[in-house]
């Protein structure tokens, strides 16, 4: 009976140990993967409207690298451009649901379901492109950011394409009232509408598919466009004259969906920020420094390029800025912060 008792004291002891160093190892384990990040792997999609041509396919081709790089290759990322998954209103669904995990989605639609979005399309507020890339770590752009929390959204950053230009048809616009009966193609984003109507301009919101065929026809007098999107679309095939104006700036704003950033080790969210960051920097640096080749591209097909300078567009600036700084306090802080004196 003394040795059964024995034996059974030797059997619990023996479980009880076995049980303290399977606690063991397993705090190990958990101390370990928290420390790299939870060694977890991932399998991003990214999407957004333009075709891989663009710098902005180009700036997620930047932030691919990086997060797999920066990750030690835990980090995957599938890109889908020229509007794949849906229009930007389906991508941002898609992103706030969870099936897309990030976006770049544009400045102008985001401010139809934000307004201070609309604070980018600010007439003038930047002397160059470099200059609104600067603005990216400001407090008032980090601000803009903070207002998609509520929407199920993390924003991460800006990434900016050219600034805008005027093409014309058939005119040479030298001065704001010279635009007076126009009819302009112009993204349907009330800022960017306003600016054009200001100037007694009507505005048409046609989808960029139909609008070769649309300044080629006579249906439009010309658009609001970027110099990067004439020589990809052809538009020196349609149009005779270039204002380069640089009047408004095209930033998309870089998203994710927020449970997904979130549920994620705070090792994991800095790759995320870090790398996005990187991307943002590569896609302005390297747009900045295109601006005169595609000038000169244009010039070459036969356009007349010209510049036109702010002040021909003083009254629609001091327009723009009554009308919608008294609307979001942002807004009106974002013109006070960059609006050139």
């Amino acid at each position: 009976m003394k040795k059964l008792k024995q034996g059974i004291i030797s059997i619990i002891s023996l479980i009880f140990i076995i049980g303290v160093l399977s606690a063991c190892s397993s705090g190990k384990a958990e101390t370990s993967g928290s420390a790299s990040g939870g060694g977890k792997t991932y399998n991003f999609k990214l999407a957004h409207i333009t075709p891989p041509s663009h710098m902005w396919h180009k700036g997620a081709e930047k932030f691919k690298e990086e997060l797999e790089k920066r990750s030690d290759g835990r980090m995957k990322l599938e890109i889908y451009p020229s509007s794949q998954l849906g229009t930007e209103a389906d991508m941002v669904e898609q992103i706030a649901s969870g099936s897309v995990d990030f976006g770049f989605i544009t400045a102008a639609y985001m401010s139809s379901r934000e307004a201070s979005f609309a604070a980018w399309f600010t007439p003038y507020a930047f002397e160059d492109l470099n200059a609104a890339n600067e603005a990216r770590d400001s407090e008032i752009a980090k601000k803009i950011l903070g207002t998609l929390d509520k929407q199920g959204l993390v924003g991460l950053d800006y990434l900016f394409a050219g600034q805008r230009v005027m093409l014309f048809k058939d005119k040479e616009v030298k001065k704001a009232s010279d635009m007076e009966g126009l009819k302009l193609r112009v993204t349907p984003s009330p800022p960017m509408q306003d600016f054009y109507q200001f100037s007694g301009a009507s505005t048409e919101g046609l989808p960029l598919p139909e609008v070769y065929s649309a300044v080629q026809t006579g249906v439009i007098d010309g658009m609001d466009m970027d110099l990067d999107a004439a020589i990809t679309n052809k538009y020196h095939e349609v149009v005779k004259h270039g204002a380069v104006t640089n009047h408004m700036v095209w930033p998309a704003v870089a998203m994710m969906n927020k449970s997904t950033f979130e549920g994620m080790p705070e090792e994991d969210q800095k790759i995320i920020r870090d790398s996005m960051a990187a991307a943002a920097e590569y896609a302005a640096v390297t747009r900045a420094g295109q601006e005169e080749e595609f000038r000169q591209t244009l010039k070459d097909s036969g356009m007349n390029i010209y510049e036109l300078d702010s002040s021909v567009f003083e009254e629609q600036m001091k327009k723009f800025d009554e009308k919608y700084g008294p609307t979001d306090p942002l807004i009106q802080e974002f013109i006070d912060t960059f609006r050139k004196k």
